[in-house]
């Protein structure tokens, strides 16, 4: 019997619609972004395009919450929820999405520091977090091109974000995931180091590899709205996320418009559309 964790051709196939989505989705997030917008303006841009593409917003179905979008900002890591609060210039924040079409998932998200001219040092310092948080990213999409197991990437992943700052934290308490069917699927996806070597690297494996790296500590806790995560030393924090497939013919993120080439392309490595 075919393990559950792996796609036949057919479902990879149906997977590229919901990640093509997902990506155009937070793109017209990042257009938008700016001082004086508040995070209930992002989740609506981001609604309005999933479901003029003929999507649903998958976050809108996970028990709870009722928006498209997870907006975390500043010292929030992860599952920030909308709200009223605008943006303001010099803020750090790290917006999640995600659409389902036909019944399947795509997920993602990116980072953006805020500009802002009158504090050149704090933009800096911000933008160097969330860059090694992307670089970190594609190190892991590039190891998972040609990876025995999947947990192989995690050191690829480890290793980026400390050759960026040693002193950087790596979250612990949340992992990548699984996806298809189901938003979030077996296995997880870790962004570090681990004595496991998890499932095989094969054909029809399509993970969401997500780190998530703070300035400081990787101590977190939850705020009242019981979904933001937070860190307890009130540090900065970056996300990255991407949907990538394995199937016959090599990789492809399904949540990038070129399927992960630029992203690629310092690492010697291209990805092929999934046929």
């Amino acid at each position: 019997m075919r393990p559950g964790i792996y796609k036949t051709p057919e479902e990879l196939r149906l997977m590229v619609a919901p990640g093509r989505l997902t990506g155009e989705a937070l793109e017209a997030v990042r257009r938008v972004i700016q001082p004086g917008i508040s995070t209930l303006e992002l989740d609506a841009t981001a609604e309005a395009v999933i479901r003029a593409g003929g999507g649903e917003p998958n976050f809108m179905l996970e028990p709870g919450y009722r928006h498209t979008i997870c907006a975390s900002v500043n010292e929030a890591v992860v599952h920030g929820v909308p709200n009223d609060r605008v943006l303001e210039a010099g803020d750090i924040v790290s917006i999640d999405c995600g659409a389902i079409v036909d019944g399947w998932n795509g997920d993602a998200a990116f980072t953006v520091v805020v500009p802002d001219a009158a504090r050149p040092e704090l933009v800096a310092t911000r933008q160097n977090l969330s860059d090694a948080a992307e670089q970190s990213l594609w190190a892991g999409i590039a190891a998972l091109a040609t990876a025995r197991h999947l947990n192989d990437i995690g050191e690829d992943i480890e290793n980026a974000i400390m050759a960026v700052d040693d002193s950087f934290g790596i979250i612990e308490d949340f992992t990548g995931h699984g996806i298809g069917r189901s938003m979030h699927e077996d296995p997880p996806v870790f962004n570090y180091r681990v004595r496991e070597k998890g499932p095989k690297v094969k054909p029809g494996l399509v993970v969401a590899i997500e780190p998530m790296v703070t300035e400081g500590t990787i101590e977190t806790h939850t705020l009242a709205d019981d979904w933001t995560i937070v860190t307890d030393d009130a540090g900065s924090a970056a996300h990255w996320e991407h949907t990538v497939a394995v199937h016959a013919d090599g990789i492809w993120v399904l949540t990038a418009a070129d399927g992960g080439a630029a992203g690629l392309a310092p690492f010697g490595v291209t990805p092929t559309p999934i046929a």
